[in-house]
Parts: structure tokens; C-alpha cells; sequence
């Protein structure tokens, strides 16, 4: 599957091997874009807010991006856990390369080899094959065991209640985590990561609070807040604002946990 942004529209490619696969395809790229959300409506609410509505009059209709597989995307969240984005693909690509499927060559585009580990392929790694501190290892096996226990559902239609207690009973998953997840995987449209560092540093620059003040602040954005967190990473010089015909090296500030 390739995405490719145009002026007016998003550009899907699929390489399919079953004609019948067309539609879950094309669904699950709809929820990856979060097409089905109504922007006129989040911004609306959220362009009451003066320090919001300025970014909002310079791109509205921000999305949300979600995921195509939960687990992964948790387990990946735990992989980015106070890291560079540069360090959490490094991360990603060597527990893929250990643990994943290699990917058929008449798939493997974009420089893709393998898939993601599933979460019984993560279990099954010994504790060498982590090219990470213990204590997120410890995490990240516990993330996977959740899944494979089925005591954590984090599939499209998931319980998000059920999976968000699930997830705070996790030991080394904290907020930021528990909210990224609740954002990507669960479609949660009110998660906030308060203590993401990227949301820190817009509210510093657009003369928002920080810490409890943020989160206070924040209320006046609910149930909108995952949308408000787009447009706070829309002030930050990040890869993710900028098209792939711009280059610019410099890399994302690490997260919390």
C-alpha cells in the first residue's frame, strides 16, 4: 500500500493478491486517514480558542492518523519512549529485522524488507535480541503478552474504556504512552498527550501553560483534544509538516513515557 498526498486528494496504491481484499483495503485506509471524521465541526469548537485559531485559519481540517494494527502500534509507542524519532526507527528496524516476516519481493517497496514482529514473535525473542534498556524491554514483552492474553484489544471497534485500564496496569506505561496509543490505535478523538514534549514546546511558543495548566486549558478543547494536539504539532519544525520534496534533516525532540 502507498499513500501519496496530492493538492485535492490522497493517492492509494495497492498491491493486492486477492481481488476480495479491495474493500478492508480501502477501509483501512480511510480510518489510517481518519477521512471519516468532520472537520468543520472540531474546528469550529476549536477555533474559539484564540491561541488555536490562528493555526486553524492556516491549515484547518487537520486529521488525526491512526493505524492499520494496534498492537503494533502500541508496542512501537513503547519502542519511542523518551528517544529521537531518529532513534525509534533505528529501534523499530532492528526488532523488525530480528523478530519480522520478510516481506515478498514483489511487496517489499519503499525500502520495506520486513513486517512489524507480531506480538507472539516479539515473545518468543530472547532478551539479547533487545537492543534496549531492560526496563522497556520489560515493558514492551508485557505490551505483547497483554495482546496475546487477549487481556488488551487495541482492533478497530475496541472497547477504548477496557483497553485504556488495560493499558495503566501495564508497568513503564505512562501517560504519553497510554494517550498515544488511545489517539492512534484506539480513535479516541479527546486523548491528550500533556506531557508530550512536542505539545510542551508549541504551548511555550504560542504563550499557553504547561503541565496542569495545560491540561486545564485543554478542557475548553474536549472532545476535540486529539485534533487540538495536531495542530500544536503544526507549529514545531517536524518531519511530519513538511512534504517529501522538502528536505530538512533535523529530528523530532524525544518523548515521554
Amino acid at each position: 500500500m502507498t499513500l501519496t498526498a496530492a493538492a485535492d486528494h490522497i493517492r492509494c496504491e495497492l498491491l493486492l493478491t486477492d481481488l476480495r481484499d479491495l474493500g478492508p483495503a480501502v477501509a483501512r485506509c480511510r480510518r489510517l486517514l481518519d477521512l471519516d471524521a468532520d472537520p468543520v465541526a472540531v474546528d469550529a469548537l476549536l477555533g474559539d480558542d484564540p491561541a488555536l485559531a490562528p493555526l486553524i485559519a492556516a491549515g484547518p481540517g487537520r486529521r488525526v492518523p491512526r493505524t492499520v494494527d494496534g498492537p503494533e502500534l502500541a508496542m512501537r509507542a513503547v519502542l519511542g519512549q523518551q528517544i529521537s524519532t531518529a532513534g525509534a526507527r533505528v529501534l523499530t528496524r532492528r526488532l523488525a529485522e530480528a523478530a519480522g516476516t520478510p516481506v515478498p519481493a514483489a511487496f517489499a517497496t519503499g525500502g520495506l524488507t520486513h513486517t512489524f514482529p507480531t506480538a507472539e514473535q516479539v515473545l518468543e525473542l530472547g532478551d539479547a535480541m533487545f537492543p534496549m534498556p531492560a526496563s522497556r524491554r520489560d515493558t514492551l514483552k508485557a505490551v505483547a503478552g497483554a495482546v496475546v492474553d487477549g487481556e488488551l484489544d487495541l482492533h478497530a471497534g475496541a472497547d477504548r474504556g477496557a483497553a485504556e485500564v488495560a493499558l495503566g496496569a501495564i508497568r513503564g506505561v505512562g501517560p504519553w504512552t497510554a494517550a498515544t496509543v488511545a489517539m492512534r490505535a484506539l480513535g479516541d478523538p479527546d486523548a491528550f498527550p500533556v506531557g508530550d514534549l512536542g505539545v510542551a514546546g508549541a504551548a511555550r511558543r504560542l504563550g499557553l501553560p504547561a503541565g496542569r495548566g495545560l491540561e486545564a486549558r485543554s478542557q475548553r478543547w474536549r472532545p476535540w483534544r486529539a485534533y487540538a494536539t495536531q495542530y500544536l504539532w503544526s507549529v514545531l519544525d517536524h518531519p511530519i509538516n513538511r512534504t517529501a520534496d522538502q528536505s530538512n534533516s533535523r529530528e523530532a525532540p524525544c518523548r515521554a513515557s
